[in-house]
């Protein structure tokens, strides 16, 4: 099987690594001084992997069809639970969530976008807070963290020590969300992912692998729009 690969060089890194994003894109991660052709045996010998990951049926499930409608009745996820929408009468100009999502009908033309800001809102006190304080318990400093939209990462740090995580994440279980931000801040200390990353971020997060498990079966209901 033929396919393309994007290779991004960094002058932290030390070792060559590959990753298949979310929208099926590969990308080969290598230090600054690593050949063209250096890189194209490693991805040669990585061969039938890659071909495993661009075919992983859970993650590259689809998700609902498109068109579908956001009506009364209807769930959402809110920190891995699926919570009723109620599409009511109300005075109110804004979504109330009282174990249940409440929109007012005033905005049943936009509810989808009215949902989806509520969630960024929220994914802005909630997980950056938990950001500082998982820094602050690894020993890490980072510049700036901050909720993006990005369909096809759940997080990611730069080389300028930035770190970036999906407003949809708000919609997983806190042990998930700690996981990512835990993920994240470890490559601050180890680029790659060797024994000595994982176990920083299992010290952190001792649901590691319960983590990695809901993301790779529930990952795709966190990009629905419902």
């Amino acid at each position: 099987m033929e396919f393309d690969y994007e290779i991004c060089r960094s002058a932290k890194r030390r070792k060559l690594t590959i990753t298949v994003e979310r929208d099926r894109s590969v990308v080969v991660h290598a230090p600054i001084g690593v050949s063209e052709d250096k890189i194209r045996q490693v991805v040669e010998s990585k061969r039938l992997w890659i071909y495993e990951k661009l075919h992983h049926v859970q993650k590259y499930a689809p998700s609902h069809p498109p068109g579908k409608e956001l009506v009364s009745g209807e769930a959402a996820l809110y920190l891995g639970r699926s919570y009723r929408v109620e599409v009511v009468d109300t005075a109110a100009r804004e979504i109330r969530f009282a174990q249940r999502f409440i929109i007012p009908r005033a905005h049943a033309s936009q509810r989808k976008t009215v949902l989806r800001e509520w969630y960024k809102e929220r994914a802005q006190t909630t997980i950056l807070p938990r950001v500082r304080q998982i820094a602050g318990k690894i020993g890490v400093d980072f510049k700036n963290a901050r909720i993006v939209d990005n369909r096809y990462r759940w997080g990611s740090c730069t080389v300028r020590d930035n770190v970036n995580f999906n407003w949809r994440l708000i919609k997983a279980p806190m042990f998930v969300i700690d996981y990512v931000i835990a993920h994240e801040l470890a490559h601050l200390i180890e680029p790659n992912h060797t024994p000595r990353f994982w176990n920083i971020v299992s010290a952190q997060v001792p649901a590691m692998d319960k983590a990695r498990d809901w993301l790779k079966n529930n990952g795709p209901l966190l990009d629905e729009d419902i």
